[in-house]
């Protein structure tokens, strides 16, 4: 996640915006953020909502056998469809914020219409 915060300003100047997602609370999120400097938004989804719909519960694999969110990266265009996705098992592997920007900008060959908002 540092990974892309130094990145921010290269993803939002190809149009693209950068949000987190978490079982966080939206407090802790925030706290989150604030203690590591991220600037981009974290969205709470306590009740899995969202992470279940993409497929990436890793139940019972939280602290006291809480669900929490498999790490993953996805790539969604301003349509709401799917792209491109980074689905890992293990919470030490990221995509790393250059080779995001590479499958999006080459490979799917993203063209932005204008600088993501800030």
């Amino acid at each position: 996640m540092r990974g892309f915060e130094k990145h921010l300003d290269e993803f939002r100047r190809n149009g693209i915006a950068i949000a987190a997602i978490s079982v966080d609370s939206q407090q802790e999120s925030n706290k989150l953020c604030q203690s590591r400097g991220y600037t981009y938004p974290f969205l709470s989804d306590p009740h899995t909502e969202v992470i279940r719909s993409y497929g990436v519960l890793h139940p019972k694999g939280g602290e006291n056998g809480g669900d929490i969110a498999r790490p993953a990266e996805f790539f969604v265009d301003s349509a709401g469809i799917v792209r491109w996705v980074n689905l890992t098992d293990d919470i030490r592997i990221r995509a790393r914020p250059e080779r995001a920007l590479d499958v999006i900008l080459r490979r799917i060959g993203w063209q932005a219409k204008a600088p993501a908002p800030r």
